[in-house]
């Protein structure tokens, strides 16, 4: 590992590999290149031809089966044409059928039988049509024990296959079939000529068809060529050996694999791919095998082992692989000697530069080449700068002792100034805060005063007359009941307004004396306040008292603020839901604690962005039965305590509005204002 990271160390930093890995990279890539397109190329055209080359194989496999039924119905004609069957026939008809089945060797067939028209019924009517309209059918079918024992005594024997790890055996045939029918000088069907071979078993066939299919020389020699006759999906007649690599035995009675038996078997597609055949891996094309119903009864298969094929391929590829190795190394140290005369002075001047970063005095000087080289040239300049770089790193050293004097002297300077302005700036905010407030204030004095005597006055006039009227109409009063409840609604409302109006802009206007308290007494006292007024409301208030500390407070006050934003959230959740009210200590950042702490939190509609900004504003309320002046009294009165408001919403999921009290108030010493945290 040391020596690998030595290298790659190397080749990363010095020239002279640098430029070897340069020059090397672009021909790599080429026959990389030119590696992988041969690759592809090759495999592909190689696999399409494979699979070509096997699809013929099969079409001449199925050509085979088509020939040898040719001859199966040839030989049936040359019996119905002989001159011992004609004999026989005019001799004695009864004994035909017994004559057939002994001539059935000598004519190349597994049985023979002739009967008379009137026995055609024991054929289906789908081959009876074609025989009465003189029509000869050649066909493969699949039949049963009992079915092939009528035929032929021994034929039911003969076609059992016992299935491999199924321990079990087939049973049924599968046989080539020829039916041809013989008339009389009348143009009558007089009889039929049964004839064919039976398809299991049957090794000489499929070695005489993979012998036509697959001649020597035509695969390598590792490999071997196969073909199969399935009966549905039962290996009948193979030359696929049980033991690939050893070669013996034939995996007759034997299965198909699931893909292929889909494809073929219930599709009635033929299949040429790649294909598990028993043990091993094949280049395969499948084909079906219909009968006269044309319904699939089997396979014709053809096939040869995959393995020596792509051995062949990769022992080309290794050859490959080896010859663009041994042309890269070639290459390299051609490329290596070659531009060994540029590598030393290159060398050289690295040497140098590396000498520089760790501020020596060093100098390239003559590198033994010619003076009008490259390189010598680059060497001269390159030691002319480094002279004149010299002189300029001590007066650039003189310059920046002197500016650095200046530079600290000028910032300290600056420091000053920037704590000045910035103690100014603080100072004119909270100046103009409160200038902002004490007109507010003032003018909203006048404006309650105005109010007080143009309102109050005309309102206890109303307010007498409903009385006297109430007092005149006596009995009947009950009749204007409703309307005279909602005057005097009306009239407590507008009082309600005037006193708010009032309250807020009372500056100073503390009636009860500041006093040192704990605050948990006052919020279990405005809880009650609330509960009391929401008895019939859906509403359930959870208090959270952990706050120790005492702060100076005015209790009358601060209870009116507590029952002001407890009242508040019960109207944001509709009457309905869960109020909950919290205290704490308030510490700062070194852990001290300097005062307490009081939340409430309602679970209701919330307070839009852009409204945020604005609920402390006198007047300014989204509710049609408010007033807007409950959360700017409430401001008020939190500054007057020395107190701090904030305030977090998030739009349907609710609010939280925080009192910060101190313990001592400091409403002479800094402005205190509330926050509004989004």
């Amino acid at each position: 590992m040391r020596v690998f990271k030595k290298w790659r160390q190397r080749f990363r930093t010095m020239v002279r590999y640098r430029l070897l890995v340069l020059t090397s990279v672009p021909i790599i890539i080429t026959l990389l290149a030119l590696i992988a397109l041969t690759l592809y190329w090759t495999v592909a055209y190689s696999w399409k031809n494979a699979l070509s080359g096997v699809k013929a194989d099969l079409a001449v496999a199925s050509n085979s089966m088509e020939v040898l039924q040719r001859e199966q119905r040839s030989q049936l004609h040359a019996i119905a044409d002989s001159y011992d069957f004609q004999t026989q026939i005019a001799a004695d008809p009864a004994k035909i059928l017994g004559w057939a089945q002994s001539r059935a060797d000598k004519y190349g067939v597994d049985f023979l039988a002739v009967y008379p028209v009137s026995d055609i019924e024991r054929l289906p009517l789908s081959l009876r049509q074609p025989l009465l309209h003189g029509q000869e059918r050649t066909f493969f079918q699949v039949m049963s024990a009992i079915e092939l024992a009528s035929i032929s005594p021994n034929l039911s024997a003969k076609a059992e296959i016992p299935l491999l790890q199924e321990n079990t055996k087939e049973s049924r045939g599968l046989i080539s079939r020829s039916l041809l029918p013989l008339y009389n000088e009348n143009d009558q069907l007089e009889w039929i000529i049964d004839g064919g071979i039976l398809l299991n078993n049957s090794t000489d066939l499929v070695d005489k068809i993979r012998d036509l299919v697959f001649p020597v020389g035509k695969l390598p020699e590792s490999s071997v060529g196969t073909v199969t006759l399935f009966m549905d999906d039962v290996r009948v007649s193979t030359n696929v050996p049980l033991d690939s690599e050893n070669r013996f035995g034939r995996a007759i009675g034997t299965r198909v694999s699931d893909e292929v038996r889909d494809t073929v078997l219930i599709e009635g597609d033929e299949w040429v791919d790649r294909a598990y055949v028993y043990d091993a891996w094949y280049i395969s094309a499948y084909k079906p095998i219909r009968d006269f119903n044309n319904k699939v009864i089997g396979m014709l298969y053809t096939g040869y082992l995959e393995w020596p094929l792509i051995s062949r391929y990769l022992t080309n590829l290794i050859e490959l692989g080896i010859g663009v190795l041994l042309t890269l190394l070639i290459s390299g140290l051609l490329v290596y000697r070659g531009a060994k005369d540029l590598f030393r002075p290159i060398e050289r001047i690295h040497r140098v530069v590396h000498l520089i970063r760790f501020d020596q005095d060093a100098r390239i000087g003559k590198l033994g080449l010619d003076p009008q080289h490259e390189l010598a040239i680059l060497a001269r300049q390159f030691d002319s700068m480094l002279d004149q770089l010299k002189k300029q790193n001590e007066e650039i050293r003189q310059n920046a002792l002197e500016l650095e004097d200046k530079v600290k002297e000028r910032t300290a300077s600056l420091h000053e100034k920037t704590e000045e302005l910035k103690q100014n700036i603080t100072l004119l905010e909270q100046t103009r805060n409160k200038l902002l407030l004490s007109e507010k204030l003032a003018a909203l004095g006048e404006l309650t005063a105005g109010i007080a005597h143009e309102i109050n006055n005309p309102t206890a006039v109303i307010l007498g007359n409903i009385e006297l009227m109430e007092y005149e109409l006596g009995q009947h009063a009950d009749l204007v009941s409703e309307e005279m409840s909602t005057v005097l609604a009306q009239i407590d409302r507008i009082r309600n307004i005037t006193r708010s109006l009032l309250q807020y802009s009372r500056q100073g206007g503390v009636q009860d004396t500041v006093t040192w308290q704990h605050v948990n007494p006052v919020i279990e006292e405005s809880v009650t306040l609330v509960r009391s007024g929401t008895k019939r409301q859906d509403v359930e208030v959870v208090t959270e008292l952990n706050a120790k500390c005492c702060v100076e407070i005015n209790r009358h006050q601060l209870l009116q603020v507590l029952v002001n934003l407890q009242m508040n959230g019960i109207h944001a959740m509709n009457d309905k839901g869960k109020l909950i009210v919290r205290s704490e200590d308030w510490m700062d950042g070194s852990g001290m604690t300097i005062g307490a702490k009081i939340s409430v939190q309602d679970f209701g509609c919330g307070i839009a962005n852009e409204n945020l900004t604005k609920i402390f504003d006198p007047f300014f309320t989204t509710r049609h039965t408010g007033t807007g002046l409950g959360l700017a009294v409430t401001q008020g009165i939190v500054s007057g305590l020395g107190g701090e408001i904030k305030v977090e919403s998030d739009v349907g999921e609710g609010s939280v509005f925080t009192l910060y009290l101190r313990e001592k108030i400091q409403q002479d010493d800094e402005i205190t204002s509330f926050r509004v945290v989004e």
